[in-house]
């Protein structure tokens, strides 16, 4: 029997370095008005709502980076998303939070800023 397949958890650090080459697919899966309120540029919002139209437009291939509000949650998406069939799945530790707090300029928010 085959384990099942993992993500990784990666630092901001790191994650910022592949954010700024466009390495990753983003995904947001806090709820809509925190997503509103503030979030990573680029990032897809997934819901209940909306999550199979994106499992089924996805490119698979594409590294995808996950981040909820402090990198708990996510980690149990991204194991979800790597069982889906995507190849490189990582949890962004610390989540939005720690991410806005080192990478503001690449936030945006209700306020278009």
């Amino acid at each position: 029997m085959n384990p099942p397949p993992a993500f990784s958890r990666i630092s901001p650090t790191d994650a910022r370095s592949r954010y700024d080459a466009g390495d990753f697919a983003l995904v947001d899966i806090r709820d809509p008005l925190s997503h509103q309120q503030g979030h990573i540029e680029g990032t897809v919002h997934l819901s209940d709502a909306n999550v199979e139209a994106y499992l089924k437009a996805a490119e698979r291939s594409r590294p995808l980076l996950v981040y909820c509000y402090h990198g708990n949650s996510s980690q149990m998406a991204a194991q979800f998303f790597a069982e889906q069939g995507f190849g490189e799945v990582y949890s962004l530790d610390g989540g939005f939070e720690e991410w806005a707090r080192l990478y503001p300029e690449t936030c945006r928010g209700a306020d278009g800023t």
